[in-house]
């Protein structure tokens, strides 16, 4: 893994983690960066505890229940920002 995680990556993987678990049967279905998961349906509430579940191993984040929120993890640009903010954070600690 990266020392610094790049925001392009996380979010290439977090599409395709996205897509096969949550999209694999709406395979038309248009994800943009920025589109709103929840308002587009695309997690519920146990959704985003998978999304969770992929992000703390495969970015080595630990997400705590005060960073589960729609600024963070609202769309896959949020979901980038906010694992490379962790990473770049980590590495100035």
């Amino acid at each position: 893994m990266q020392d610094v995680m790049d925001e392009t990556a996380v979010l290439a993987r977090t599409r395709a983690f996205v897509e096969e678990s949550f999209l694999y049967m709406r395979p038309r279905f248009v994800l943009g960066d920025d589109d709103r998961l929840f308002e587009k349906g695309v997690i519920d509430s146990m959704g985003v505890l998978e999304l969770i579940g992929f992000l703390e191993p495969a970015f080595g984040v630990t997400v705590t229940d005060e960073e589960i929120n729609e600024h963070n993890l609202g769309s896959l640009a949020d979901i980038a920002r906010y694992v490379a903010s962790r990473h770049r954070n980590d590495a100035a600690a």
